[in-house]
Parts: structure tokens; sequence; C-alpha cells
């Protein structure tokens, strides 16, 4: 179960303040994939992030009495000093995983050769979210996060991941962020919608599509 009790989230920049969540209460439901949609800015990578950890609340909770990932592709955690292989067994070891079952698992499915022996601050913006999408399939979440990614790289690469990422959901949720009328038909069953006036939910997704295109 994770569970937002009376969530709000706020940025100052640049002397604008902006509230992004203004005191949000949801639970997502068990065993459903869940869609997540608004126009850009409405909050909804921000949405994932207070979910995935990533950042915190200014007040209210959040409690995930599950095991959730990352968001698909995200590689803002890794070490940049660190080399892939090292970044890869110390998110091992927070886990609790074995960590050479991971690192065996990255080898394999990242394909990124000798490179996982350099540090990650010598990699492109491909190579981090190959290697974080390998981590993140190396390790059994009950739910997975994607902001707005199912696979990288080139093409055969992402007919693998697209496989890899299907097998995982036989046995696991998901919360999506897209702005792609496909993959939210193809993956999700309900969903959010980040509008102006507040935060909605659907219980069908031909629903929450409808609405997320009148607000275009």
């Amino acid at each position: 179960m994770i569970e937002l009790q009376n969530v709000t989230k706020s940025y100052h920049l640049k002397g604008v303040h902006k509230t992004i969540l203004d005191d949000l209460s949801f639970t997502f439901p068990q065993s459903r994939n869940v869609a997540i949609m608004g126009q850009n800015g409405a909050g909804k990578s921000t949405l994932m992030r207070l979910i995935a950890g990533v950042e915190y609340p200014d007040s209210g909770r959040i409690y995930r009495a599950t095991s959730v990932s990352w968001p698909l592709g995200f590689a803002g955690g890794f070490n940049g000093s660190m080399t892939g292989l090292e970044n890869a067994r110390f998110v091992a070891r927070i886990y609790n995983q074995d960590t050479e079952a991971v690192i065996d698992y990255v080898k394999g499915f990242a394909e990124l050769g000798h490179s996982l022996n350099l540090p990650i601050k010598t990699y492109s913006s491909g190579m981090k979210a190959r290697l974080a999408f390998g981590i993140s399939m190396a390790i059994d979440f009950r739910v997975y996060l994607i902001d707005e990614i199912t696979a990288v790289g080139d093409e055969q690469f992402k007919i693998k991941s697209q496989q890899v990422f299907s097998e995982k959901l036989k046995n696991s949720q998901i919360i999506m962020i897209s702005h792609s009328e496909t993959a939210i038909r193809s993956y999700c069953d309900c969903g959010l919608l980040l509008a102006p006036d507040g935060v909605y939910y659907y219980d069908d997704v031909n629903t929450l599509i409808a609405d997320y295109k009148m607000l275009a």
C-alpha cells in the first residue's frame, strides 16, 4: 500500500513561490496500474519523486507498506565519482540484494561493456539511463515507478527492455507518468489527473484521457 496523507509540496525559485501539491490525501489502489497525467508543470514528476522518497513533502506523510522502485531511468542518485559497477553494488546493498547477482544481471542487460568500470561522470545521459534501467530490472520491486520511460537505447535494446519489463509486470504493479495515450491504455487501468483546480482520481483511463485532452 502507498498512501499520501495531507501532503503539501511547494518550491521557492527566484523569488517565486509555487505550490505543487496542496494538502493531498490519496491511497493508491493495490493490484492496479495507475496513470498520472497533467499538463507540463502540473507536478507529475514531483509527485513521483515524493512517492519514491527522492524528495520529501513540506508537510504531511507518505506511507509505503511495499517495495517501491525509484523512477525508472532516474540516475540522479548515482555518485559521479564511482564507477557503474560500484554504483550498482551500492544500490544492491541499500535494497539488501545479492550484490554479485545484481552485478551479473547489469553486466548482461545494460550492454555497457568496459564502461561499467569507468566513473559515472564520464557517461552520456543515455548510458546513465541504461545503467539505471538495468539496476531497476535486477531488483524485484512490488511497485515500479515510470516517468515517461519504458525503454532506452537503440531499437534492439528497446525491444529487449520492453520484454523484460513486461515479464516483471506479471508480479508487480506500476505507477506511470506519460503523455502518450497509447502507453497509458497499454499499461494502466485507472489514474490521477493533476488539473489546475486540484487532483482527481479516475477509475477508468479512457475518461481520464478525455479530461486530460480538454486541458490542452
